[in-house]
């Protein structure tokens, strides 16, 4: 896999990792060591995974850095197989408790992902921790040649829809099989009944590790419990209350154009460096709605050309928003003294916040619906 779209710097900080990790393939990495994606979902959704040994039958060639990233280092290893075939994979590398869990993180959302709709990701091989410094952690997937270009509009619409069709929850819950991260800060992945119940406990974490990154802030603190309080009841509860209903979906968890790019060999849109949670498939669309992304609002329309609104289809651009607000609040939290992000977000929640005084009750009221109390 080829990262060749930079993220907008907001930071100087070289990587953590040192470089001499993606200097030699680790033991762990070869061929005969790897922790194979061979596992599954049990009824519970508990997630099953086995070591297995994979045959010997390709010689390493070389490896080399590829791609950018501000918590990890990547590279690309070329092979050869033993009919003669030139195979390359794509190494991520990490470090200490908290890289681990990034690695095995991403490698169950993209094995979730790819067994959804493989055509839209990279194959994910393995994970797992280096011989050589147990300390040391990697992911392991197959190398995809990718332009510079964003996908096209239509195409990755059409297999984003796709690919949250297909995704139901294997429980029929919110949450996820195993930790992920955005980034590298935990998110909430418990498995919840409720839509409404899942993001109050999701989104309450980002603004607790946002304060604990950036500081206390009074106003900040008063419209964060506006928004658990009154916004995300009037505009979640409506979801799945008066005959309207939604389902978990598999989401990737992070769309921006710095994940998605476009396989030169097939032409098609590809996915990568998945943080997945099952959840309202709209939470997709989140981070296609700040300007400073060249993805925006003509792939937002083209989705749910594939996928319709859900209802109540007037609440879409401002549950676009409280998701983004998630989002933009996880993005504070990884920059610490940074304040552009948190000067964002409370811009956002003034709004929301001045837009729905009377919450979820007036609303039912106005509608003439039996409030449903939660």
């Amino acid at each position: 896999m080829v990262l060749t779209k930079d993220p907008e710097p907001v930071w100087d900080k070289e990587v953590d990792v040192d470089k001499k990790w993606i200097q030699f393939v680790d033991e762990s990495v070869s061929a005969s060591k790897l922790f194979i994606s061979d596992f599954a979902f049990s009824r519970d959704g508990e997630y099953r995974l086995r070591k297995v040994e994979l045959p010997q039958d390709s010689q390493i060639k070389g490896i080399s850095p590829c791609g950018a990233s501000y918590w990890t280092r990547t590279a690309e290893i070329k092979t050869e197989q033993v009919d003669g075939t030139q195979l390359s994979f794509f190494l991520k590398v990490t470090q200490n408790e908290t890289g681990k869990a990034m690695v095995s993180g991403e490698f169950v959302s993209m094995k979730a992902l790819h067994d959804t709709l493989p055509s839209f990701t990279p194959t994910p091989f393995a994970w797992g921790s280096y011989t050589s410094d147990p300390n040391i952690h990697f992911f392991l997937c197959g190398f995809v040649d990718m332009n510079n270009d964003l996908p096209d509009i239509q195409s990755f619409a059409a297999s984003l829809a796709e690919l949250h069709s297909k995704g139901l929850s294997p429980n029929g819950k919110y949450g996820f099989t195993v930790p992920t991260l955005q980034g590298t800060v935990p998110q909430f992945t418990d498995w919840t009944d409720s839509w409404e119940e899942f993001f109050s406990k999701s989104i309450r974490l980002v603004m607790e590790n946002e304060e604990r990154s950036q500081g206390s802030d009074p106003e900040v603190q008063q419209l964060c419990e506006a928004i658990l309080n009154i916004v995300v009841p009037r505009l979640l509860r409506p979801l799945e209350t008066g005959g309207r209903q939604i389902q978990p979906r598999l989401v990737h968890g992070d769309i921006w154009d710095g994940n998605v790019s476009t396989d030169i060999a097939t032409n098609t849109p590809i996915i990568f460096d998945a943080t997945c949670i099952y959840a309202h498939n709209e939470i997709e669309l989140a981070p296609l709605r700040p300007a400073r992304h060249q993805m925006g609002k003509p792939y937002v329309e083209a989705y749910f050309k594939y996928f319709p609104v859900s209802a109540p289809k007037e609440d879409q651009d401002d549950r676009n928003a409280l998701y983004c607000l998630r989002w933009d609040l996880n993005c504070s939290t990884l920059y610490p003294g940074n304040l552009r992000y948190r000067k964002m977000c409370v811009e956002v929640m003034r709004n929301l916040v001045a837009k729905y005084p009377g919450g979820y009750e007036a609303w039912a009221k106005e509608r003439g619906e039996e409030p449903v109390m939660r």
